[in-house]
């Protein structure tokens, strides 16, 4: 989770929690991704919703991401004026293709020497 706020800023970064949402963040502070799964259909998506955004199904169920990625972009962020970001520059910024279908935005932690590449 985020670390906790610097005196005299407000946070923006800072998700609401309810009783639907409880298991992705629960799971997300352990270091796992969860996504959800259609019974209906079959396809995965994130983010997280009480419904299947292709078929409208509501039999969804979360599932385990592999933590298996494509990297599809990215971008180095120099500049960022949203408490605690700023602090944070410069960070990479990316948009990767999960193993499972959905694509979500992420941020690199372990850049290589030469740079990240797609794919």
């Amino acid at each position: 989770m985020s670390p906790a706020p610097s005196a005299g800023g407000p946070r923006f970064d800072l998700p609401g929690i309810d009783a639907f949402t409880r298991p992705y963040w629960d799971a997300a502070a352990e270091g796992r991704l969860l996504i959800r799964r259609c019974g209906g259909c079959g396809r995965a998506h994130h983010y997280p919703r009480e419904f299947c955004p292709y078929c409208w199904s509501e039999n969804v169920a979360w599932e385990a991401a592999s933590g298996a990625a494509s990297l599809y972009t990215w971008s180095v962020v120099h500049r960022n004026d949203l408490p605690p970001f700023g602090a944070r520059v410069p960070y990479t910024a990316a948009v990767v293709d999960l193993a499972e279908g959905p694509r979500m935005m992420t941020e690199l932690i372990e850049v290589p020497e030469g740079g990240p590449r797609v794919g």
